[in-house]
């Protein structure tokens, strides 16, 4: 009898996991098999193309847009993640008052609505009389990645040795050779971690993008909400398989190199 009821629950997690990534995974599938197909519209199958793609790589404002995004993403990335550093090291060891404060602010962007920090961000910048653009886009995505490589940053210095520490200084280094020496190299998997993070959320960003976004500086996000909008094109499809591919490569080729990395 007990191994019946052993069988059935397994049998009854296997059927709700298979159902689950049966509901995430096969949309995606879709996605990929309907930007070879040869309709325009429609889900209905009426041949196997490739237009779909060449059409993407002659429109120009699909690749600007793609370019503003990595820029913004890379650079919004790399500052969020030396400033997250150092205040994740800041909160962890060195005592003060205000250190309280200073957490509250830290996650205060990561619980708050997206379309509160766009709005409030516009205001700030219209306030300042800074022209809304892709600097604007900048500083906005700075502003909230920077919490995600903090916490990211303090979840990796809590299972830090800090005798190692010690050590470094016992054997005559100095504050800031402490630092990169010993520090940061220990910690680097967090680094890493919060950078990819922040990456990730960049690329992904709309809302916050929308309302800080200028003439010009449109994203891919951005760009395809505004494809959408008229129905979904075969392009779109296209484009979304080539980013699927692209994740998909940089994940593998991370997870190869990761220990050779770290």
């Amino acid at each position: 009898m007990e191994t019946k009821k052993v069988i059935g629950k397994r049998r009854f997690s296997l059927t709700v996991t298979t159902l689950t990534f049966a509901f995430l995974y096969l949309p995606i599938v879709a996605l990929v098999i309907l930007s070879f197909n040869n309709a325009r519209q429609g889900v209905a199958w009426t041949g196997f193309t490739l237009k779909w793609y060449s059409e993407l790589f002659r429109q120009a404002d699909i690749w600007k847009a793609f370019a503003n995004t990595v820029i913004i993403a890379l650079t919004s990335s790399l500052v969020a993640t030396v400033i997250g550093t150092f205040a994740a090291v800041s909160l962890y060891w060195y005592k003060s008052r205000m250190k309280g404060y200073l957490g509250v602010l830290v996650y205060t962007p990561l619980i708050i609505p997206d379309i509160l920090m766009g709005v409030s961000m516009l205001i700030f910048f219209v306030a300042l009389g800074i022209p809304l653009g892709l600097f604007t886009i900048f500083i906005a995505h700075v502003t909230f990645c920077v919490s995600y490589v903090t916490v990211t940053v303090m979840t990796r210095l809590e299972d830090f040795d800090y005798s190692m520490v010690e050590a470094a200084r016992d054997l005559g280094a100095k504050s800031h050779q402490v630092f990169r020496k010993v520090i940061v190299p220990m910690i680097m998997p967090g680094i890493m971690a919060g950078f990819l993070l922040s990456l990730t959320l960049s690329i992904d960003d709309f809302v916050i993008t929308f309302f800080v976004a200028g003439p010009g500086s449109t994203t891919l996000p951005l760009k395809i909400y505004s494809m959408i909008k008229f129905g979904v094109s075969p392009v779109i499809n296209s484009l979304s398989t080539l980013l699927l591919v692209g994740t998909l490569f940089i994940s593998l080729f991370g997870s190869k190199f990761r220990k050779l990395i770290f």
